[in-house]
């Protein structure tokens, strides 16, 4: 029975130390979009709402480049910094300070907008977690996206195209990639 009460309270310990994982309400996930698979707002949402925490799960560098790239996952993971285990044999090369991140929960399935982004994400490296906020009032019915950065794989379908003839800078500046 003793044995009995020392586990229990060794679970509410572990309890008290863990992270709070958290969804908003109102999020659907709809299979058929112009993008895929993406998240939409079922209900209105407020600005600055906390949509999720996200666990994260970090590939290996070598597992990475030798398996995950070759598969559909790849088109799911994330840059994620990367330190090597201690006492890691690196065999004198050095190690990559990057790798890819699978984002559990509903963090994969946000869908990109350069134009129409109204989600945002925070990076908690020494926790493993991302945290997703809208960044203004989102509508019943509109669908939630992050920015992927400028180093896109695909053609963005919400990119608007500047007029014919537009003598608008920004129209001009807005369709130029910019290399670093």
């Amino acid at each position: 029975m003793a044995k009995m009460e020392d586990d229990a309270k060794h679970r509410v310990q572990n309890l008290d130390a863990g992270i709070p994982l958290k969804r908003a309400e109102g999020l659907v996930l709809v299979m058929d979009t112009p993008k895929g698979r993406g998240v939409f707002a079922s209900k209105d949402i407020p600005g600055r709402t906390v949509l999720e925490v996200s666990p994260v799960l970090v590939l290996d560098p070598v597992e990475n480049e030798e398996h995950v790239k070759k598969t559909m996952l790849f088109n799911y993971t994330y840059n994620w910094p990367y330190t090597p285990p201690a006492g890691a044999n690196t065999q004198g090369v050095k190690a990559p300070t990057t790798t890819q991140a699978v984002i559990l929960g509903l963090g994969s399935m946000f869908n990109h907008s350069t134009m129409h982004q109204n989600v945002g994400w925070d990076r908690d490296v020494k926790n493993l977690l991302v945290t997703y906020i809208t960044l203004r009032d989102i509508k019943a019915g509109e669908e939630l996206c992050i920015s992927y950065g400028q180093r896109l794989t695909f053609k963005d379908k919400d990119e608007e195209e500047p007029e014919t003839g537009s003598e608008d800078w920004a129209d001009a500046l807005a369709i130029i990639d910019l290399i670093d």
